[in-house]
């Protein structure tokens, strides 16, 4: 029976259990042993904050999955994977940052109790939360066993949503539009970064009605002015300044499920050369979303964008997008097909793209981003409604 806290029907997860033992059949495993957070809550239901230590799930095609991890995750595990309680394997604090054993060394028992001890095992390899000295040690310890890199595997059995997930995504992206609004009407010359982020923080935690904020894989990303030419910066206790630019990209999180967006902000007036590149860009961005449709490819959606920006003279290159849904820190992406000029991913309804063709010039940067849903028909469907254009703030 599925428990209160599990966020869809069991019938949700066995289709994905049938996906992923498809994937499993057609790559020639035996098991899976995934790593991966955000695969181990799509297929069980899992979600605690424990992935700073070695835990995962057992997939094999002919019973249901065992989740393993540290004997008091495990309690968290029976509040919020739907297996029956003997699926649900915990190991000693003992094996915990030993410098004397490996918590790897458990689970070779627990697979060669399953009878897995010369299977044809796959694992993450390409992973954050799966060490190389975890590999090595599961190696070590199933001499007879086939250790197969199974990366992406799960991954892409998720690229497709669900109508449920598509719920929990739009109830997302009403909280991604608040986030983004206080963003916006919260910035001022004199506002301490760190006071208008811990809004931005409260506003995401609040979510909107009923509809409560998770917290999001990624933490506010808000670089202002040189700051803004890098992709990546958080922020720090600096007063924002008039004459500068800031971008924020942010995401609601309901139930793990993301909706990420950016906008920009300029306090003051804005150089002519910034408002001709937003003007660019805008028109890009409209232009990829017309190609983001099913039966055209992800590299379609890539093409289109730079097309426009090779009429308006401006250079761009590099991965302007790429999947996103459920996921853990440190990433909101899943790390699958990507919006590129080299990537040729058949897009097809139900496939959600944060799209974000942001430009970081030399002196500042202007992120406009758009989370799309592949329809079955006609353009993709940006999920959120902030109004898409520089936000001037004289």
């Amino acid at each position: 029976m599925v428990k209160p806290n599990t966020p869809f029907e069991q019938s949700e997860y066995q289709q994905r259990l049938a996906k992923t033992r498809a994937a499993m059949a057609a790559a020639g495993l035996d098991a899976l042993f995934v790593t991966d957070p955000s695969n181990q809550a799509w297929l069980t239901g899992y979600d605690g904050w424990s992935f700073y230590v070695h835990q995962g799930v057992i997939v094999t095609h002919d019973d249901d999955p065992i989740w393993w991890g540290r004997h008091m995750d495990m309690m968290g595990a029976r509040r919020t994977c739907w297996m029956a309680q003997d699926r649900l394997l915990g190991y000693g604090d003992h094996y915990v940052q030993s410098i004397d054993r490996h918590p790897m060394q458990d689970l070779a028992e627990r697979l060669r109790a399953q009878g897995l001890e010369g299977a044809r095992i796959g694992v993450e390899m390409e992973n954050y939360y799966y060490s190389a000295k975890a590999h090595a040690v599961l190696a070590a310890e199933l001499p007879q066993a086939d250790l197969q890199d199974a990366t992406g595997v799960v991954n892409w059995q998720r690229l497709i949503k669900t109508e449920a997930e598509l719920t929990f995504m739009r109830k997302a992206a009403r909280i991604t539009d608040r986030v983004i609004q206080t963003a916006i009407d919260r910035a001022e010359p004199g506002v301490r970064k760190n006071d208008l982020v811990a809004d931005i923080i409260y506003a995401g935690i609040t979510g909107v009605g009923d509809d409560w904020g998770d917290y999001p894989a990624i933490v506010p990303l808000t670089p202002s002015g040189l700051d803004a030419t890098a992709a990546h910066l958080t922020w720090d206790g600096t007063p924002m300044r008039a004459g500068e630019a800031t971008f924020f990209e942010l995401s609601g999180c309901y139930r793990r499920y993301h909706a990420p967006l950016s906008r920009t902000v300029f306090l003051g007036t804005p150089p002519a050369e910034m408002l001709r590149t937003e003007a660019a860009q805008i028109e890009g961005i409209a232009a990829g979303i017309e190609a983001a449709r099913a039966g055209n490819r992800t590299c379609d959606i890539a093409d289109a964008f730079m097309a426009v920006m090779a009429r308006h003279g401006i250079e761009r290159s590099g991965r302007m997008g790429y999947p996103v849904g459920l996921s853990y820190p440190p990433d909101w992406g899943e790390r699958t097909a990507s919006i590129r000029s080299e990537d040729t991913t058949v897009l097809q309804p139900g496939m959600v793209f944060h799209f974000m063709p942001a430009l970081w010039m030399d002196s500042w940067g202007l992120e406009t981003t758009e989370t799309l849903l592949i329809r079955d028909t006609g353009a993709a469907e940006p999920l959120c409604t902030v109004e898409r254009k520089l936000f001037i703030k004289g």
